[in-house]
């Protein structure tokens, strides 16, 4: 089969679809996109079902050359993007020859780009999922010299996205917290010191979890471990909350302070490392209604 042939693999490329569902019971984390929105509108451009697997690309700094004949759309991070050394649009459906070659450059904002072809690269699942998981050895990095397999596709005109849609990552993001978990138990000052200050994104944040920093807060005692998903908000006891994302544990003994909205997980997963961080709370009824609709619009209700 033929398809993308890596050049340049980048820093972290990482094949991803709709995550590993149900194994967190034996420890394995879903994975997926750490940006749906920037990875729902690719597969969208490209009339791809939800979830059909794509390239998840941090930072930029990828060369893939066309094996195939195909259409690509790149979504996500603002990095430069060229086909044979000519400037292309990003948030858009493009035609793709065998022979050209599609460069990613470093990103100008954001932190991820996603990259999807008509009808999704083809890879073996691993646990029913091709999304690859660094920690616990499920699939590996994309390297040079690799094979994005996938088949031909012909489409009639070109697509974009709406410039609504359109997110703009240079802006201080004020991200909503459905509060619960624990939250109850913290004392009342601790709680509005989170939601109060302005927090900094740590460097060691990954994949498996944001870190933030800022002025401690005091999280309550508790000596019991939970199962935790993503988004979870964990207080350790150093007071510098951890926001769990798509390759999070499955268990966890920290206090919960709340969980992150679904919708701004993304936004949060293309912050750069020191860049500050708002937090306001939001009802669940109010969460559970905008991701009802983002769901809808993508075809996944």
């Amino acid at each position: 089969m033929s398809g993308l042939r890596v050049l340049k693999p980048g820093p972290q490329s990482l094949l991803q679809d709709a995550g590993r569902r149900g194994w967190q019971h034996v420890g394995v984390s879903p994975a997926g996109p750490l940006d749906w929105h920037g990875a729902a509108w690719a597969n969208h451009l490209l009339n791809n079902p939800w979830g059909t697997p794509l390239l998840e690309i941090a930072l930029g700094g990828v060369e893939l050359q066309a094996e195939v004949d195909t259409w690509v759309a790149v979504c996500g991070a603002q990095v430069p993007l060229s086909l044979d050394d000519q400037p292309q649009p990003l948030w858009t459906r493009l035609p793709l020859r065998k022979g050209q070659r599609l460069r990613l450059g470093f990103a100008r904002s954001g932190q991820r780009a996603y990259l999807a072809v008509a009808g999704g690269f083809i890879a073996a699942a691993l646990l029913g999922s091709v999304s690859v998981q660094l920690r616990e050895g499920l699939g590996r990095a994309l390297q040079a010299g690799d094979l994005l397999a996938c088949r031909p596709a012909h489409f009639t005109h070109a697509a974009s996205v709406p410039w609504p849609y359109l997110p703009n990552y240079h802006c201080k993001p004020l991200l909503r917290v459905i509060t619960g978990g624990d939250a109850a138990s913290f004392e009342e000052d601790q709680l509005q010191g989170f939601f109060a200050q302005t927090w900094q994104l740590s460097p060691h944040s990954d994949r498996m979890g944001a870190r933030l920093l800022g002025e401690a807060v005091q999280p309550p005692v508790r000596q019991w471990s939970l199962g935790v998903g993503r988004g979870a908000i964990q207080v350790p006891p150093d007071g510098q909350p951890i926001i769990l994302q798509a390759d999070h544990q499955s268990m966890g003994g920290y206090p919960l302070l709340g969980w992150l909205h679904p919708l701004d997980q993304g936004r949060l997963a293309q912050c750069p490392a020191h860049h500050p961080l708002r937090f306001t709370p939001v009802s669940i009824g109010d969460a559970q209604a905008e991701l009802r609709e983002f769901y809808r619009f993508f075809r996944r209700l």
